[in-house]
């Protein structure tokens, strides 16, 4: 088969090529506790969508930075006699939460499920934080010139692990049988989400996006998704003089150091074949889980819908 990035005896033992911030821990674990100290409104309103075996409704939360945050949430609509599952659904750059279609085969199943729209893309989500620089060719580097806390990602993490608090406290909700799901940029977050809120049973993620930007770099596919990073050198370090102080600042919003800090059990599926998120990258982000994971290889596949992959996940969900 042709070979893109390394051969498979080298990419299961790869860790990362972006640094991690010296103080990457104690940034995350500040901002967990800007979490602890909001007042999270949250707001229930119908939808004209019925389905006969499910409530369906719009939730918005208040998140960091007073931004409105926008999710959709499905529930069994005759209640269980106890608390039962849920899934928190994340969904592929510039995209929005996933349909109410989509969701039904887990509420018929039980499941609560919850899908977040992210900040400034293309649900209904606010984005608030005002920030230094340029936002030109997309969300990766809103925030680079500014403090950490303005990264643009810092505050869409931070937004996952507040919808499973949320989804976590419902009366409907057992706490300790909840999911992540994701692909792309819902692959990252599903694994931010498992990584800040610890009691994340379960994470499927699906060839991760935000995984070793220096990675990326390095293999000159610093496009499409990733082009705002060959832009932003482009404009504003041409002689590449802050190359490592960039990508160090970038490390806080890496997932490949992310995930160390996940506790749930995960699968992911890893295209071999894939030039968006390129396999290196993905392997990044799983070499570093130390819990119990696997890895479903499509070696032909690239960034793309992968046959069988939502059955596998389903099948995987349902150990909830």
């Amino acid at each position: 088969m042709p070979v893109l990035d390394k051969p498979l005896d080298e990419l299961v033992k790869y860790t990362t090529s972006t640094p991690k911030p010296a103080d990457f821990d104690d940034f995350w674990d500040k901002g967990l506790q800007e979490l602890d100290a909001l007042e999270v409104k949250v707001n229930f309103t119908p939808v004209d969508f019925k389905a006969p075996f499910a409530t369906c409704r719009s939730m918005h939360f208040t998140g960091t930075g007073g931004a409105r945050v926008h999710a959709r949430i499905a529930t069994p609509k005759e209640p269980a006699e106890q608390p039962g599952p849920a899934l928190l659904f994340f969904h592929g750059y510039s995209g929005s939460s996933p349909s109410w279609v989509e969701m039904l085969p887990y509420v018929a199943a039980g499941f609560t499920v919850a899908g977040l729209d992210c900040r400034g893309q293309g649900g209904l989500s606010e984005d608030t934080i005002s920030t230094k620089g340029n936002t030109l060719h997309g969300h990766i580097i809103k925030g680079l010139d500014d403090a950490p806390e303005k990264l643009y990602y810092r505050n869409v993490f931070l937004d996952t692990a507040l919808l499973a608090r949320i989804v976590m406290n419902l009366d409907s909700v057992d706490a300790d049988r909840v999911g992540a799901n994701g692909g792309s940029q819902g692959g990252a977050l599903a694994l931010a989400c498992g990584a800040l809120e610890p009691r994340i049973k379960q994470v499927y993620s699906q060839f991760p996006f935000l995984s070793d930007y220096k990675r990326v770099w390095d293999m000159d596919l610093d496009q499409n998704a990733y082009v705002g990073l060959r832009d932003y050198f482009r404009r504003f370090d041409p002689l590449h003089k802050r190359e490592a102080a960039i990508f160090e600042k970038l490390g806080y919003i890496d997932v490949s150091h992310l995930s160390a800090r996940i506790e749930g059990e995960v699968l992911m599926a890893i295209t071999q074949l894939d030039n968006i998120c390129p396999p290196s990258t993905q392997f990044a982000a799983f070499n570093a889980i130390s819990s119990k994971k696997a890895y479903l290889l499509y070696p032909d596949c690239g960034h793309e819908n992968l046959p069988g992959a939502n059955e596998e996940a389903y099948e995987f969900m349902m150990k909830l």
